[in-house]
């Protein structure tokens, strides 16, 4: 589960914390929590900011907790950079170093108009014979790992497909409408919009993985939305996430501005 945990674990969190506001310059931050069913995992936290020009800069920090810190020291740094356009958050270069235990790795994708114009992995990983490259077609007019998960109020929220790349695999994320629900943190009471996950791995893995199958088969994928006070979008507040090893919950703590 390794990998694919790496990108569940930081990609989740990631599309969780970017939050623009209306303000003609902002800094917003936000907290999580981890969990694996009740014993906590991971905290992270997360500070996103925008100055008068419409640029936008997200960084955050990232470390196990709890169970996982007992068994290896996980911890990570992301940041993204990138323009506010048409009241989308659109990247232009989006960085991540991981490390677990005493291997670390670091990505770096670059953007230009919503396609991929180059990506670095250092050090490189060696592909297996059964590997899925990705290709081409691919590359284009997809979302970065964080910033990809915010929607303009007027959005249809569940009714989407997201063509995410995390600087190593290709996937789709295809939400679906399931209700709402209450949630209540520090700086956000109210419904939260839910919405049903289906995982689709289209490139940029092994095929065959057991973990990778698994979460393509799973229907129990959800994310919630929840609008943010100081601007007219939605944002993840809740992830759930099943894997072999039990659910994975990622919970905002902390929602609101500085």
């Amino acid at each position: 589960m390794a990998h694919l945990g790496r990108r569940i674990f930081l990609s989740s969190i990631a599309v969780l914390m970017s939050i623009p506001a209306g303000a003609s310059e902002i800094r917003h931050r936000t907290e999580y929590r981890v969990a694996l069913g009740i014993l906590p995992i991971a905290r992270a936290a997360f500070v996103t900011q925008i100055d008068d020009d419409q640029r936008y800069q997200v960084s955050g920090n990232i470390s196990s907790a709890g169970l996982a810190d007992l068994v290896t020291n996980i911890a990570a740094k992301t940041n993204v950079t990138g323009v506010l356009r048409n009241d989308r958050l659109q990247a232009q270069r989006y960085y991540l170093y991981y490390k677990s235990g005493k291997r670390a790795r670091t990505y770096e994708v670059r953007y230009r108009n919503g396609d991929i114009v180059s990506t670095t992995v250092k050090p490189e990983r060696r592909q297996p014979r059964n590997w899925v490259d990705v290709k081409p077609g691919d590359m284009r007019s997809v979302l970065d790992p964080i910033s990809g998960l915010i929607f303009p109020a007027d959005t249809k929220l569940c009714s989407q497909r997201l063509p995410i790349y995390d600087g190593e695999m290709r996937m789709d994320l295809v939400l679906s409408p399931k209700g709402s629900e209450d949630f209540k943190t520090d700086g956000f009471s109210g419904k939260a919009t839910v919405c049903g996950v289906r995982f689709v791995p289209r490139s940029g893995y092994r095929k065959g993985r057991k973990d990778i199958d698994y979460l393509r088969r799973s229907g129990n994928m959800e994310i919630w939305f929840a609008k943010a006070d100081t601007a007219n979008v939605y944002a993840p507040v809740y992830v759930r996430i099943p894997t072999q090893y039990g659910t994975v919950t990622i919970t905002a703590v902390k929602y609101s501005a500085n």
